[in-house]
């Protein structure tokens, strides 16, 4: 047995016997957690203590029986009148199923009887299906008999395909599926084109407008009517605010969005929602063995920036994902050690995350960022930096950095709003996701976008004259994270039926995690778009 909860709340479980249940007489080890990612997932594997053998049929046989007290009936009458639904496990294949049904308060239900139906080919199980029999009213004093019965069918499905019985290829391969796919791609080549497009052709006129003053005097430039990017040529490449942050963030989004891709990657190759906390497992993996990124690029942009105390930089990029999302998870496992959940986290699994961040992920970062401010710490910029700032003109409000940051993240979350949706559906309502060459594309086509975008963006702030485009930039793709956390609410009050203190607090606190996750991992992409055009426009432009 796993766990069982309330249907409308698919976080909330509790331990399968935390309910009055009794169980057969058979026993085996309980309360096992197999793997990291089980144990995060709140899985609590026990022992139903019924005796099913490989190929043996069982006609109806008793398992245990309930003596039902004022105690049990109340806990019974709580559980079945809020739909409570648990589950279990047999050869790694899941098993979903009621608790009972309930006629109002007037009277409570409850299955008594399980009947599996096991198909299995050659020697491996194939499919099993679980049908409740026998609804039995629960009374004080009335004890309860619970039987089950087994029947073995052959199947021809062979053993590699044997999880397609739980998947939702109607839901999930949908035409509007296909249609947001199709819909985000063309985006992509619109912008791209249109980016394309509009700055070579601005960039060609500015080019013709900076050469033609280059052949004036001093006197007469100064007469001119000078304006747009290349007046702040001195200043564009200044030290932004904050530069230790600046580079950490960068580094996390990076090695954010490198996991993102192998994660997804092997998800496609090797079918990980076939295992229990699979996927789990296989992203704290990736993430812990290519810390290196995250220190290489933090380290590298911090060194270009001429930091100095590069020991607190390496520190902030390897711990600050970490202790954010820590700091979410104590807070939602408070509330699950209150409610007494599935849901709380182990001492000991909080033990084995702690060491893998500092025996693993802080070393390996170290490693990066040496090897980053040492191999790709020079900064090499096209033009050399006023020693004292420009001041920075008033403009249009349109163009206000503020303004840019908002419309910015538009784009990017319009791209991904539907698959949104059938990410959210998978993990907060009864879907299993199995499509990842569909996230991996839209991932792929969100980097485009932000990256597009974020051009466009910052040539408009530049021709402004307003040299901030490095904050600018990054939080340009940050921004989605605002529209993506916005969605997620409407999805919580118009699509799901969800409800109490424990089931909201778990939802927006770790919806709040996913979109701060989103919006670094835009960010940075956005950033290093942005970085990358600025020094190829500067590096054309003759300047004195």
């Amino acid at each position: 047995m796993n766990t069982i909860g309330p249907y409308r709340n698919r976080q909330e479980t509790y331990p399968f016997y935390s309910l009055p249940l009794c169980r057969g007489p058979k026993r085996s080890i309980e309360h096992a957690h197999e793997t990291l990612g089980e144990a995060l997932l709140g899985i609590e594997l026990q022992y139903s203590g019924i005796d099913i053998r490989f190929k043996v049929n069982v006609t109806k046989t008793p398992v245990c029986t309930l003596n039902v007290d004022d105690g049990v009936y109340a806990s019974l009458q709580n559980a079945i009148a809020n739909q409570y639904w648990y589950q279990m496990y047999m050869d790694d294949l899941p098993i979903w199923s009621v608790l009972g049904e309930s006629a109002g308060r007037a009277e409570t239900y409850i299955w008594t009887h399980k009947d599996f139906t096991v198909e299995y080919n050659g020697n491996q199980i194939i499919k099993v299906v679980l049908m409740n029999t026998d609804l039995v009213p629960v009374h004080v004093g009335s004890p309860i008999s619970f039987t089950y019965q087994v029947t073995w069918i052959p199947s021809s499905v062979p053993f590699e395909d044997r999880f397609n019985h739980y998947l939702d290829f109607d839901f999930f391969e949908h035409k509007i599926h296909w249609f947001s796919i199709f819909n985000s791609f063309m985006m992509v080549l619109f912008l791209v084109g249109l980016v394309s497009m509009i700055l070579l052709r601005t960039l060609r006129r500015d080019y013709a407008r900076y050469n033609k003053e280059d052949g004036l005097s001093d006197l007469d430039r100064e007469l001119g009517d000078e304006y747009g990017w290349k007046q702040v040529h001195g200043d564009v490449f200044r030290q932004p605010a904050y530069p230790g942050l600046l580079a950490s963030v960068i580094g996390s989004g990076t090695h954010l969005a490198v996991v993102s891709c192998v994660v997804l990657l092997l998800a496609v190759t090797n079918r990980l929602y076939t295992e229990r906390g699979g996927f789990m497992s296989t992203a704290i993996f990736v993430f812990a063995a290519s810390a290196p990124i995250n220190g290489m690029v933090g380290g590298s942009l911090y060194a270009q920036m001429s930091g100095k105390k590069w020991i607190r930089q390496f520190l902030l990029g390897s711990t600050l994902l970490p202790i954010l999302t820590f700091a979410a998870a104590f807070l939602v496992n408070l509330v699950a050690v209150y409610y007494q959940t599935s849901r709380s986290i182990p001492f000991l699994t909080m033990l084995a995350v702690v060491a893998i961040l500092l025996f693993v992920i802080i070393p390996l970062n170290l490693v990066g960022t040496v090897l980053g401010r040492n191999l790709c710490g020079q900064a090499n910029y096209p033009c050399r930096i006023n020693s004292v700032p420009r001041p920075i003109p008033e403009k249009k409000w349109f163009m206000e950095p503020g303004f840019l940051i908002l419309v910015t993240g538009m784009l990017p979350f319009g791209s991904i709003f539907i698959e949104l949706y059938f990410i959210f559906t998978s993990f907060w309502a009864y879907k299993i996701y199995f499509v990842f060459g569909f996230t991996l594309l839209v991932l792929l086509l969100l980097m485009a976008v932000c990256s597009s975008v974020s051009a466009v963006g910052t040539y408009f702030l530049l021709n402004s004259e307003d040299y901030r485009w490095q904050w600018t930039s990054f939080m340009s793709g940050a921004s989605i994270s605002i529209y993506a956390y916005l969605y997620s609410a409407y999805y919580f009050i118009f699509k799901t039926k969800m409800n109490g203190f424990f089931q909201t607090s778990f939802f927006f606190v770790y919806m709040g995690l996913f979109c701060m996750y989103l919006g670094v991992l835009c960010g940075s992409i956005a950033y290093l778009a942005a970085s990358r055009f600025v020094r190829k426009i500067y590096s054309t432009v003759k300047v004195d």
